[in-house]
């Protein structure tokens, strides 16, 4: 299909455009849109003739932007946005947020410090539907697999705009069962004596989680990619493990282990899109869940 002069697509036509190309699967897209998926690829189709382009290509993987799609792609997300901050100025009836959000987050954090921050922002913003999204990789912003995500390092790449949340901890923790049952550790050497549990070596997604060397783990035989995962296997006596400060609260079974000689220091970043700067309600609750992360970390820090 050539580039030709067709018209100019209207923002229905570009809602079905996004959502497949960030979806890259029409049955996907449809879940979102809440239509048949069907009816999503005859629309395509129809937008793809409109403009005389071929904007995907179809595979048995799935739909993917060709060079004319990718271009339209940064086109219809300024859209986007240009339309979600008219609905919030339209719309705007007091200081209290609405609508969802999507916030994507490391387990660890999402299982043992965002729930509580979460849920108090939702407190005072009844409105509000926020989802948060629990997984061990790195977050695709610009197919919106999350409105926000949380990382542990700052991207290397993307313009994105990266806001620096706060510091946290880990230590060696092992349950008090575990310790009474097996030899005494008193040094950092002493571990070699000892399950190790960790991270999989290979499914590591951000350098900053590779902390076995320097937690002194260097035989790690209970692995998986998620920290909550190893986290409860520390709980259920399997062994030793790099646990985060602000998880110990909630297991008080756990006992920190030589927490003046291994004591690691991490961050949480907060990552955005560009774009959403424009709109202020994204903007307010990212400084509700900054402030949230900050005194909750210290908080359940202060009770290690």
């Amino acid at each position: 299909m050539q580039r030709g002069g067709g018209a100019v697509p209207d923002w229905d036509d570009l809602r079905v455009f996004l959502a497949v190309a960030r979806s890259e699967s029409l049955s996907a897209a449809g879940r979102l849109l809440k239509l048949d998926p069907a009816t999503v690829g005859r629309r395509i189709g129809k937008l793809e003739q409109r403009l005389a382009i071929r904007l995907f290509t179809r595979s048995a993987r799935g739909y993917a932007l060709t060079g004319e799609g990718q271009r339209l792609l940064a086109h219809a997300a300024r859209a986007e946005q240009a339309v979600a901050a008219a609905m919030e100025e339209i719309g705007a009836e007091g200081p209290g947020l609405s609508g969802q959000i999507r916030l994507g987050a490391p387990d660890g954090s999402a299982n043992y410090l965002l729930p509580q921050v979460v849920a108090g922002i939702c407190d005072a913003h009844p409105g509000l539907e926020v989802q948060i999204v629990a997984l061990p990789r790195v977050f695709n912003l610009s197919k919106r697999e999350a409105d926000m995500a949380i990382t542990v390092s700052r991207p290397a790449s993307g313009h994105l705009t990266v806001q620096k949340l706060t510091d946290y901890r880990l230590y060696l923790a092992a349950s008090r069962d575990y310790l009474a049952r097996t030899p005494p550790i008193a040094s950092v050497a002493d571990l070699k004596q000892h399950r190790q549990i960790g991270y999989i070596q290979d499914m590591i997604f951000d350098k900053e989680l590779d902390y076995h060397d320097e937690a002194g783990l260097d035989r790690v035989t209970l692995a998986s990619n998620s920290a909550s995962v190893q986290f409860n296997w520390v709980r259920n006596g399997a062994g030793i493990a790099v646990v985060h400060a602000f998880a110990l609260p909630t297991a008080p079974e756990l006992v920190k282990i030589l927490p003046d000689q291994v004591a690691l220091v991490r961050s949480f970043y907060l990552i955005r899109h560009p774009d959403d700067r424009r709109v202020e309600r994204l903007n307010r609750f990212a400084e509700l869940l900054a402030q949230g992360v900050r005194r909750e970390v210290a908080r359940l820090e202060a009770l290690t």
